[in-house]
């Protein structure tokens, strides 16, 4: 029996030894250090953000070219596209009913012509009443004024460019019969030697370009706005800058837009009537505050950022945007400089989370994320 308690005994003392051992182990095991993240310290930068308004281009002056009597298309003198004088003959209508009705006229004023004569010295001998003579000579002058009119009918048989520019499409041909009251134009000419660029703001979009910019009155505001870049049709941004020439005066019921008339110079002729295209409005931030997108999530449709406590602690801090400038937002309100915001890894933060920071200069921090992978 002694041997079996001295048995127990030796394996109480030694659970008790180990039990002991563990215990100290525990108590001198290293504890894990907060994580490093890296963390930079809001700045005020002056930014320059784009906004874009799709845009229809046109000639400063497009005049229809259409007929002023009726008649055949004789001859057309012009292709489309060509470039044009004012006074340069496009078009030519057949005249020769005209010139008919020209001559049967000019016989009217030899006919009254020789009564006039005729009566002269009747009246001057006193033979015949002066009204006879003044009948006669009043049917002279309208013998002369339908003769008139007959002529001035086949010089509007020769139609000509109103203006310097180009010719656009041709809607008649040879042989077509065309009139003054045709609702489509023979053609139309475009100068385009300048152009206007036609876009639309809607109601808050006018009132917050006019309210960013200086002056008393709309004119002066518009006279400060700054220049504007069009971006054509194939993506890339035309040569020359543009201005904001004038609006509408009121906004559209039925669309809630007010129309904006910007002019383009047009040195090399690249543009022309029809084009399309895009404005694009800069707007610059001064001395704001930006953060990069990737240091922001979203949580129901708000912006949230990290932001660090004197004690290393994490903040969700929710932010109001200004405007997105590349891969920036531009903050109206939530932060402030000197506040210390998480610049990456945000999914894998919490609120209160203690982390060790890593300092970052902040102008490495909002720099744009390098594509690894293009297709």
């Amino acid at each position: 029996m002694n041997s079996v308690y001295k048995a127990a005994a030796l394996l109480l003392v030694s659970a008790t030894l180990f039990s002991c051992g563990n215990s100290k182990a525990a108590q001198t095991a290293p504890v894990a250090p907060p994580p490093a993240i890296p963390v930079a310290q809001l700045q005020q930068k002056t930014v320059t953000g784009y906004t874009e308004y799709p845009t229809t281009i046109e000639g400063i002056v497009n005049s229809d070219v259409r007929a002023k009597v009726s008649g055949y298309v004789q001859k057309v003198l012009v292709d489309e596209g060509e470039k044009v004088k004012k006074g340069q003959v496009l078009f030519q209508l057949e005249t020769e009913s005209l010139s008919q009705d020209a001559s049967a006229a000019k016989a009217r004023i030899n006919v009254a012509q020789v009564e006039v004569n005729k009566l002269i010295p009747l009246v001057e001998k006193k033979i015949i009443s002066p009204v006879q003579l003044e009948t006669a000579k009043a049917n002279l002058e309208q013998a002369k004024a339908n003769y008139s009119s007959v002529s001035a009918n086949i010089s509007y048989a020769t139609i000509k460019s109103p203006i310097n520019g180009y010719v656009g499409a041709i809607n008649f041909r040879e042989g077509a019969l065309i009139s003054p009251a045709d609702a489509t134009p023979l053609t139309k000419v475009s100068e385009i030697s300048k152009v206007y660029a036609f876009f639309s703001f809607n109601e808050a979009q006018y009132l917050n370009h006019l309210q960013r910019y200086e002056g008393t009155t709309k004119a002066e505001r518009i006279k400060n706005a700054p220049d504007l870049s069009l971006v054509l049709a194939n993506g890339k941004v035309y040569s020359e800058k543009g201005r904001i020439q004038t609006s509408t005066g009121q906004i559209n019921q039925s669309t809630g837009t007010i129309t904006i008339r910007a002019t383009f110079d047009n040195p090399n002729e690249l543009l022309t009537n029809g084009n399309s295209g895009k404005i694009r409005f800069p707007i610059a931030y001064k001395d704001a505050i930006v953060v990069p997108q990737s240091a922001t999530f979203e949580q129901q449709k708000d912006i949230v950022i990290y932001t660090l406590d004197k004690d290393n602690k994490t903040k969700a801090t929710l932010i109001k945007i200004a405007g997105v400038v590349n891969n920036l937002y531009v903050v109206e309100s939530g932060l402030k400089v000197g506040d210390k915001i998480i610049t990456t890894g945000v999914n894998k933060l919490r609120n209160g989370m203690t982390i060790t920071p890593q300092d970052t200069p902040f102008e490495e921090a909002i720099q744009p994320i390098a594509t690894l992978f293009k297709n």
